[in-house]
């Protein structure tokens, strides 16, 4: 392992989304504010907020990573492992923001649609118990069985 990097691994439940890539300094965000970690930093975890992490590869590029929540974690001043219920990678702020407006859009659509299917299959199922519970024509309403006997 180099001196001069951490080893970045960004995992969700379905997906590793990066192993072991070479980072030189990373930009997270906590419920206390943003913070910055480099090669050396003190082992630490961390609850992460739903935000973008942002970090510098061993090529002096950017990288970013929009995450919902998750665990940020330091090892050995070497190692930073997040694990996240969702990431979405981009390689700029502007498309990560494209990206991360699109999947909303589309889970609130799916939300939408599921909603619309529930409120169907309740009145479906209203309709179904009212057609079971309406008398039948020939019956008599005061005696539900239909056995011709009057009450006394």
């Amino acid at each position: 392992m180099s001196n001069s990097a951490l080893k970045l691994t960004i995992a969700t439940p379905s997906r590793v989304w990066f192993d072991g890539v070479d980072v030189v300094s990373l930009r997270a965000e906590d419920a206390s504010g943003s913070f910055g970690i480099r090669i050396g930093h003190a082992d630490f975890v961390t609850q992460l907020t739903s935000s973008v992490v942002r970090w510098t590869g061993a090529d002096n590029v950017s990288h970013y990573c929009a995450v919902n929540g998750g665990v940020l974690l330091v090892l050995g001043g070497a190692t930073v492992s997040i694990a996240c219920r969702e990431a979405i990678p981009g390689d700029s702020l502007e498309g990560l923001e494209v990206l991360v407006r699109s999947r909303h859009a589309d889970e609130d659509d799916a939300a939408r649609r599921a909603r619309v299917d529930q409120l169907r299959l309740h009145a479906r199922a209203v309709r179904q118990m009212l057609r079971y519970l309406r008398p039948r024509p020939g019956t008599d309403s005061a005696n539900p069985a239909g056995s011709g006997a009057t009450p006394q």
